[in-house]
């Protein structure tokens, strides 16, 4: 039976801040807030130590079911847990014995300190614990300090033995040291009836999780697993099923649960595994799928000896690598394209590509894929892939062809918001309302096919426009903006106008500057 370790929850770690905090503000004023936030805490502390106990009382199981399936192993362990439980129990049940006694005494004979009715009572935890001759303080105190004393003993690791005295001092704080006060006046003295139960709570809860912190610790002194030998397996770990020809297939084998302290005999086929860690390796040089199938040998309790068998499928292929534009079938020139690049079976940061015919320059993007800028129109572009498998060893994993292309040519529009404020782009065939247009400062360009998105710097352009009498007034803008005649002009269109836009030059980001073959057309609504 696994059993984990035993950690303080942070609802621990709060509902003990939570307790310094009342018990400082009581130093101040006792409100009914503050009362009522110690019976919060009394119940989260209560209900703390409650999981704990069933926490506890796994591990107890565990000691029995161990106990009776091997008593020689297990007795002097088991005994000491036994001696654990008894002096928890003791300091628990004592604990809980005043907390009944403090309510008693400030309720009445049927006082019950899980409802507790004069909760301000200053009187009666002073009585209870520090009367002459009847006090239990000092009782108490002795009992804590003799608990911490003797688990302390039980425990060998520093940071545990820190643990203990800390959760379970009774130290008065060095802050409060002036009061001249020992650690039962410190704590009961004039204290109101629910503060001292809840302080009586908080002990029972450290012991509860102190109880743990000690039966996990002489867990580790036997092997609780052997209580799931019926369930012991041979199992195969291969650290890939899937083997590139030329690589290695290796796979640890293990069988679960086996006693440290003998090594099972692996068999693959009928010939012994000479291995003391159970690794296995094998040089694929065929592609195919395979099977690893053997068996393991190992003396059992009665001293005979069991088998179990294991079987394991593998598969080796052939080099192969997938190499894909991200966002095209080409590479364009100039233009920083993005490619993946993966190896089935082969972690990212095991691939590395270069460019091996061709002029271009190659990078990674750091999220696993790369960015390849090629530089020449026209001439075929190779990039190899390289892996390196799990013993640093690279291979290559073959080279994959591209055309480069130039950029094609972009479209031009004119960009402006709609009503909604979101941003449109008119390429003309229909109509533009004249708020619309005049709202827009000039025209952009772009490919923007669904596929690409690349953004081209207008350089100039023409725009068209018709007079009465049909004569055409051609006006040119130097730069991307309508010029302000250009302007005037749309101003002056009515409905069911029209003019051109055309000889739009251009620059894109391979920085080869273009003259567009596209007019258009802009129709007023």
């Amino acid at each position: 039976m696994k059993i984990k370790k035993q950690k303080v929850s942070p609802r621990q770690k709060m509902i003990n801040l939570m307790y310094v905090l009342l018990m400082a503000m009581l130093a101040l004023n006792v409100s009914s807030d503050v009362l009522n936030g110690f019976t919060l805490v009394d119940e989260s502390l209560s209900k703390s130590a409650d999981n704990t106990v069933k926490q506890n009382d796994m591990l107890y199981e565990a000691f029995e079911l161990y106990y009776e399936q091997n008593p020689e192993k297990v007795q002097e362990w088991y005994d000491r847990a036994m001696e654990v439980k008894g002096l928890s129990t003791s300091l628990y049940d004592y604990a809980n014995e005043l907390k009944e006694r403090i309510a008693k005494k400030a309720d009445g004979e049927k006082g019950d300190y899980r409802n507790l009715k004069n909760r301000e009572d200053l009187e009666a935890s002073t009585y209870v614990m520090l009367a002459p001759g009847t006090g239990e303080g000092d009782k108490l105190y002795n009992a804590i300090t003799e608990y911490r004393e003797k688990i302390l003993s039980m425990v060998d690791n520093p940071a545990q033995k820190e643990i203990i005295m800390e959760t379970l001092s009774t130290d008065v704080p060095q802050r409060d040291q002036s009061l001249l006060k020992n650690w039962q006046e410190y704590h009961f003295e004039n204290m109101p009836a629910i503060a001292a139960i809840t302080l009586l709570t908080k002990i029972q809860n450290d012991v509860r999780y102190l109880e743990g912190e000690v039966l996990h610790t002489l867990s580790k002194n036997i092997d609780l697993g052997d209580v799931r030998v019926n369930q012991i397996q041979a199992l195969v770990i291969p650290t890939s099923k899937n083997i590139v020809r030329g690589g290695n297939f290796s796979a640890q084998i293990i069988l679960a649960a086996v006693d440290s302290t003998q090594r099972p005999q692996i068999y693959i086929g009928d010939k012994l595994l000479e291995s003391e860690n159970g690794e296995y390796n094998v040089l694929c040089n065929k592609t195919g799928d395979y099977t690893l199938n053997g068996y393991m040998l190992i003396n059992d309790g009665a001293g005979s000896q069991s088998r179990y068998d294991f079987s394991q499928n593998y598969t080796v292929v052939d080099p192969t690598a997938t190499v894909s534009a991200s966002m095209m079938n080409v590479l364009y020139a100039g233009f920083s394209n993005p490619v993946s690049i993966s190896v089935p079976g082969v972690a990212a940061n095991r691939i590395s590509a270069n460019i091996s015919q061709g002029s271009a320059s190659i990078k990674s993007d750091g999220n696993g894929g790369y960015i390849v800028v090629p530089t020449k129109v026209g001439e075929e572009l190779k990039i190899g892939v390289t892996a390196r498998n799990d013993s640093g060893k690279s291979q290559s994993m073959g080279e994959y062809t591209f055309r480069v292309r130039q950029l094609p040519d972009p479209t031009p529009f004119i960009e402006y918001k709609d009503k909604d404020g979101n941003t449109q782009r008119y390429r003309g065939g229909r109509g533009l309302s004249k708020q619309a247009l005049m709202s827009s400062n000039g025209i952009v360009a772009a490919i923007d096919d669904g596929l690409l998105n690349i953004g081209f710097k207008v350089l100039s352009f023409e725009t068209v426009f018709f007079d009465n009498m049909g004569n055409a007034k051609p006006m040119t803008s130097e730069g991307t903006d309508f010029s302000p005649r250009q302007k005037d002009m749309m101003r002056d269109l009515g409905r069911g106008k029209r003019f051109y836009i055309s000889h739009v030059k251009a620059v894109g980001p391979d920085n080869v500057e273009r003259l567009l073959p596209t007019t258009l057309e802009v129709i007023i609504n």
